[in-house]
């Protein structure tokens, strides 16, 4: 009996509910996955047999595909469409990104791993818990693209073109909605078809740009193509979610609604300091010195930021061990996290050494001499790195140690210092003092921030030793 679709019940670590084409239930045994045989044969027996970790690794195996296609594909045409725009207009756009970003938790709501936890805690309510949340984005999202599109109004009454780059890219939080879609793949362990439809939706547009790039169009048709790949990935997303649901009617309840909101106000401020902290400096540059500015500071973070992948790679590969080694000796605990911040560093420091020195070089060869100015910021917000590795390095302790609410505080901590630090030197040095509040804003957040209590310096020791490689 051919299963065709997928109805999510799983009875054990072996065995899953499936429901063929005439609706009638029955029991499957799952088989190891193929690819195991392309493995070599110590690593293949450990996994043989181990179900439920051979879906992770696929699961994984599917994101690590995703960023390594976009992280390609994307510096690949970013950088055609920085040298075509210039400065000044790849500014414009990447403000008017900037600026909506920071809207962004409004659109979200911060229901994703409530949401998730919902699904896999109560999968008889997935309806119920996905329609709940989907109506809560679309709300959401409509109200996000009306404050940005109202407050660029007001900080830039003037510039009709800024009012439209905002605008376009806005009305795409709307669509956004339909990544509710995306969190049932990810409740199932079925990420790879979020993967395949938005990066389906992403080779295309990429594509749309190059011919964009080639028939010399103008700026506002870049704003356009980002928006219709947003749409676009949401209709590939729906497409797969009806093929692969048996029964995809959804019945929303205000009750439900009301516990996912009353559970998410604190994701929603936290993400609200994510935003101001990693996009309030783009958007304090353009109102303060110009999009050019914006455009010079862009072309750095492409080289700067490409990088971030990977200690999230790295962490989620022993987060599972050092949970566990959590509950059995706290003192091989605190070693292999040593050694976790340790291995973070020495990446960080191979990056940002020799970008430093090849920076002025990489800038000029690939986005051209208008950028040059590009190379001095980058050699600066590259060592950014060595602090967002530790940062991304904490999140094992943080979970084990339910110290949520201090990575709360980081957060806003480093939003209120970047934003200060932003007003006093982006009048002095433009792009250059942008990437300088970053760094020192980041070494608050992610090193100096431990200081302010007792179980927290534990950490700060730590990652002291791995700064200086001991």
């Amino acid at each position: 009996m051919e299963a065709k679709r997928f109805l999510g019940g799983w009875i054990d670590q072996e065995h899953l509910l499936l429901q063929n084409a005439k609706g009638e239930l029955y029991l499957t045994t799952q088989q190891d996955s193929k690819w195991l045989s392309f493995l070599p044969d110590f690593v293949r027996k450990r996994i043989e047999g181990r179900h439920n970790l051979q879906n992770i690794i696929h699961n994984t195996g599917w994101l690590l595909f995703d960023k390594i296609l976009r992280m390609g594909v994307g510096l690949i045409v970013g950088v055609w469409v920085a040298r075509y725009l210039g400065p000044e207009q790849f500014g414009a756009f990447n403000f008017a990104i900037a600026f909506v970003a920071l809207f962004g938790s409004v659109a979200s709501l911060g229901l994703d791993g409530i949401v998730i936890r919902d699904i896999v805690r109560e999968p008889g309510k997935k309806h119920e818990i996905l329609s709940s949340a989907f109506l809560l984005k679309l709300c959401g999202g409509s109200v996000a693209f009306l404050i940005s599109v109202l407050a660029i109004y007001i900080m830039r009454p003037a510039e009709s073109n800024v009012h439209w780059l905002v605008g376009i890219i806005a009305a795409g939080m709307i669509f956004q909605s339909f990544d509710t879609i995306d969190l049932w793949f990810q409740s199932q362990v079925l990420s790879k078809y979020t993967v395949i439809a938005k990066n389906a939706a992403f080779i295309v547009f990429a594509l749309v740009r190059v011919i964009l790039i080639v028939n010399k169009a103008p700026l506002a048709a870049f704003a356009l193509s980002a928006f219709a790949e947003i749409i676009l990935g949401a209709v590939f997303l729906t497409a797969f979610y009806l093929r692969q649901m048996v029964d995809p009617v959804w019945c929303p309840k205000m009750e439900t609604a009301r516990c996912l909101v009353k559970e998410s106000w604190p994701v929603i401020l936290s993400g609200i300091g994510i935003m101001i902290y990693i996009r309030i400096d783009q958007v304090m540059l353009g109102q303060m010195r110009g999009n050019k500015d914006v455009g010079v500071y862009s072309a750095a973070l492409r080289f700067s930021e490409i990088w971030y992948f990977i200690p999230v790679g790295i962490v989620n590969s022993v987060m599972p061990s050092l949970t566990k080694l959590r509950q059995e000796s706290e003192k091989r605990y605190f070693q292999r996290t040593k050694q976790l911040f340790k291995i973070l560093v020495a990446v960080a420091y191979a990056i940002a050494i020799p970008m430093t020195f090849l920076s002025s070089f990489l800038i000029t060869s690939f986005y051209g001499q208008e950028y040059r100015e590009a190379g001095t910021v980058l050699s600066i917000h590259i060592w950014t790195a060595v602090f967002v590795f530790l940062g991304t390095g904490m999140s094992p302790w943080i979970a084990n140690e339910k110290m949520f609410h201090f990575a709360v505080f980081q957060t806003w901590l480093g939003a209120i210092i970047n934003f200060t630090l932003n007003l006093l030197f982006i009048p002095l040095w433009g792009a250059i003092g942008v990437a300088i509040a970053t760094l020192i804003s980041q070494i608050f957040a992610a090193y100096l921030a431990l200081l302010v209590s007792k179980k927290t310096r534990v950490i700060f020791r730590l990652e002291t030793q791995a700064i200086l490689l001991r």
